[in-house]
């Protein structure tokens, strides 16, 4: 997608998603904390869980800054249907690592990197 497009999401679009994402599925909201700020950071995202899994289309790839943050952390939150749950372990992977996820899942990566992470189920750690 032209990085145009994403400064344009960045600015206008993920402000107006940011009021219902976490909310309405499959919309969610990743919390993740900046690289260089140690700032909280809240991006809007389309997101759908398998099973413990957290799974993220990445259509600005793997360089976007929320991804960048949420790697160099090692962990983060999602927020999804009113509820915060911690992720931990996120990982990139390309249709040629997706051979144990579902396979909507599979067909996805062939157009697009795939963040997947853990979700930790609260009183329990990854």
């Amino acid at each position: 997608m032209p990085r145009s497009v994403a400064r344009f999401n960045k600015v206008v679009t993920n402000r107006v998603q940011g009021v219902y994402a976490p909310f309405l599925p499959p919309f969610a909201m990743i919390v993740h904390k900046g690289r260089r700020s140690g700032r909280e950071y809240r991006t809007p995202v389309t997101a759908f869980r398998s099973g413990g899994r957290l799974i993220v289309g990445l259509p600005y790839g793997r360089d976007a800054d929320w991804v960048r943050n949420l790697l160099a952390e090692g962990h983060g939150g999602v927020e999804r249907l009113g509820r915060v749950r911690r992720i931990e372990n996120p990982q990139v992977l390309t249709a040629a690592d997706t051979a144990e996820l579902p396979a909507w899942t599979r067909q996805a990566a062939r157009h697009m990197d795939i963040l997947v992470a853990d979700v930790v189920t609260p009183g329990r750690s990854g």
